[in-house]
């Protein structure tokens, strides 16, 4: 009886930590004051969105100087475009223009995530402010870890020329199971569905992940994988943990015949 009572005490407990929380379980931002300058040694414009009637989201535009089109980039949970700002240069090398967006609490964008189809809308209208610059065949989204499942919902709903994932999870239900098995997957808010978004984007897909990746599984990828169109591309980085894929020698490889 005292394990059937303790086993519905870390349930109910599990239930409501999930419920509850979710937001601070998922999202990790560092916030920066309104009057902070951003410093890359790249040249770079600094961009506000209006999302909402008293929300702004901030951006950062890096800019090549023979730019072939736009890397629209949505980075991972942790952290604000002042530290992600610094992987613009392996973009840049390649000859695209590169932009990074702060989710709502991050650096110095207003208000708070509260949503999964909030960050979509958000995304989407900044996505629209961009296409009014950039020929959308042109464009090329990519996401890292968290960023993933925003990138290919984005992909689905519109036409880039190309969708390159880092270090993506199957779908975040699938990810946290992986991790704590008894919690309800009716109570995860976040659903993130990366395998149904991208069986309806049509543009080309490259998926990057490290085979020591220790935060999302390895295998995340390879189930993704089975639902890949003819063109669509797996690449595994040999001794590539989660963090760091950008600085990857082999990826950098990769992705100069990828973006040529």
């Amino acid at each position: 009886m005292i394990k059937i009572k303790l086993f519905f005490l870390l349930f109910g407990f599990v239930v409501v930590l999930t419920s509850c929380r979710q937001e601070k379980m998922l999202f990790y931002p560092d916030k920066l004051p309104e009057n902070y300058k951003f410093t890359f040694k790249s040249k770079f414009q600094e961009y506000n969105f209006k999302v909402g009637e008293k929300t702004h989201l901030n951006g950062l535009l890096f800019q090549s100087d023979s730019s072939k089109g736009l890397i629209f980039y949505l980075h991972g949970n942790a952290g604000c475009i002042d530290s992600w700002g610094s992987c613009a240069d392996v973009y840049i090398t390649n000859k695209y223009d590169f932009f990074i967006l702060d989710y709502r609490g991050y650096g110095k964008s207003q208000g708070k995530i509260s949503s999964e189809k909030q960050l979509y809308k958000d995304i989407q209208i900044v996505y629209d402010s961009l296409k009014t610059h950039y020929n959308e065949k042109n464009i090329v989204i990519i996401g890292y870890s968290i960023g993933t499942g925003l990138a290919a919902q984005l992909a689905s709903r519109n036409n880039p020329k190309m969708l390159i994932l880092q270090a993506p999870y199957f779908n975040l239900p699938d990810l946290a199971h992986k991790y704590i098995k008894i919690i309800p997957t009716f109570m995860i808010r976040y659903k993130f569905m990366t395998n149904e978004y991208i069986t309806k984007v049509k543009c080309p897909i490259t998926i990057f992940h490290g085979n020591r990746d220790e935060v999302i599984y390895t295998g995340s990828s390879y189930k993704l994988k089975e639902l890949f169109k003819s063109g669509d591309q797996l690449i595994i980085l040999d001794g590539q943990k989660h963090n760091g894929i950008n600085d990857n020698e082999q990826f950098k490889e990769e992705l100069k015949n990828i973006l040529k």
